[in-house]
């Protein structure tokens, strides 16, 4: 029950963000985009958020929301991810360091295809997502404003 609450806590929170439903679908996508590609790279999300979310001129709260999203949902997206970064990436490539051990090599041969993987699969999450999210904003805002114009005839 509390993750429920915890997921329109969260909604609420974007529908209630200011600025325009674009800035604010712009923010909220590209928080998601930059976690479907950062959790392999030990924490770079941050490095990334602000400068890409101030250029696409979104909205930061909306990007910290997506980029939480992001997080509940990168384990069953992390399959894909590997997925298409193994058909993105040629076969035979690896990654060799020969100071480290044969292990910690695969480790960032994997995480390099969660990378390339996750950065195709948040583009294409973030592009859908992009038109609902600020049609819906649209539609949630316009019904509070009407909540409001009634409220108002109402009390005079």
């Amino acid at each position: 029950m509390a993750v429920k609450r915890w997921f329109k806590y969260q909604a609420l929170k974007l529908l209630r963000t200011h600025g325009g439903a674009a800035q604010v679908a712009k923010g909220f996508c590209i928080g998601l985009f930059i976690e479907m590609f950062t959790l392999p790279t030990a924490g770079l999300a941050f490095l990334l958020l602000f400068p890409l979310v101030y250029m696409m001129r979104g909205r930061v709260a909306a990007a910290f929301i997506g980029f939480v999203l992001g997080k509940v949902i990168y384990i069953p997206v992390a399959v894909l991810n590997e997925r298409v970064g193994h058909w993105l990436l040629p076969s035979h490539w690896t990654v060799h360091f020969s100071m480290l051990p044969e292990w910690l090599n695969h480790v960032l041969t994997i995480n390099m295809y969660l990378i390339v993987g996750g950065i195709i699969d948040g583009a294409i999450l973030g592009i859908m997502l992009y038109f609902p999210v600020k049609q819906g904003l649209r539609f949630m805002q316009e019904r509070r404003r009407q909540k409001r114009r009634w409220r108002r005839a109402e009390s005079q």
